[in-house]
Formats: C-alpha cells, structure tokens, sequence
C-alpha cells in the first residue's frame, strides 16, 4: 500500500487580503514529489486553506500516471486549520455559501482520486515547509 502525504497551508494577510497558497506532496518514504506556491488573489484564510487542499488534489490527478496507485493506497491531507479539517472531515457545518461550493469540490475530486483521503490536523510548526510556501508566494511582488 503507498501513502501519499500532501501538506497544505492558505494565508491571507488581512483576511480578507492578498492571499496565497502552499503546498508539498510526498512520498511515505518522506521523499517529495511535488509542490505549489502561488498567489490566489483577494480573500480570507479559510478560502486560501480550501484552495490549497484543491490545488493538491487537482495535481493528484493530474500526475496520477507517475504514481502507482491501487485501490489500497491512501492520502493523508495533513493541514493547520482546525476549522477546515474539522469542515473537511464532517464534524462541523460549512455555514458560508463560498466554502460550502468549495467543499462541494474537494468531495467531487475526490472521487476522481478513486483512493482514500483523510484530513488531520497537525500543529502550525509540523506545516514548516507549506507555510514557507505561502510566505514566499505573498513576498513576491
């Protein structure tokens, strides 16, 4: 069974401000296979976490051809946001509209995926490396 282990991080200086996400997608064996740093725009924190957890999903897909998957492996989202792994796993409502459609999809990518995906919550200092991402993409001008 192989584990894919995707770090997520969104920010927004000003929430709502300029915003940015950041990813890093690695191996079981903690070797990295991939990353995302980009700028997203204006908006909040929890619109840049969403994006992120898209963002990596939509590259899953799109590299799924290098990636030996079988229907027993896994991917562990790990993110810093207690609201949205909560939101993400279930365990609390999306009440706004714009995270909601957001929500709507992660579920759809998902599927497309076609393994299983589970969202934990680590400490902000686990998330060194997205975060890092995040900052850089908002430093840049």
């Amino acid at each position: 069974m192989n584990k894919i282990l995707v770090f997520t991080d969104g920010g927004a200086r000003g929430n709502p401000g300029p915003a940015a996400i950041g990813v890093v997608i690695k191996t079981e064996h903690s070797e990295k296979i991939g990353e995302i740093s980009k700028r997203i725009g204006e908006t909040t924190n929890n619109f840049a976490e969403y994006t992120a957890v898209l963002e990596a999903l939509t590259w899953l897909i799109k590299n799924k051809h290098n990636i030996s998957w079988s229907p027993d492996d896994n991917i562990q989202f790990f993110l810093d946001s207690k609201i949205v792994v909560n939101q993400l796993n279930g365990l609390f409502k999306v009440k706004n509209g714009k995270l909601r459609e957001l929500l709507m999809q992660v579920r759809i990518l998902e599927q497309e995926v076609g393994v299983s995906v589970n969202y934990q919550l680590i400490p902000r200092e686990k998330n060194w490396q997205a975060d890092i991402l995040v900052n850089r993409a908002l430093d840049e001008e």
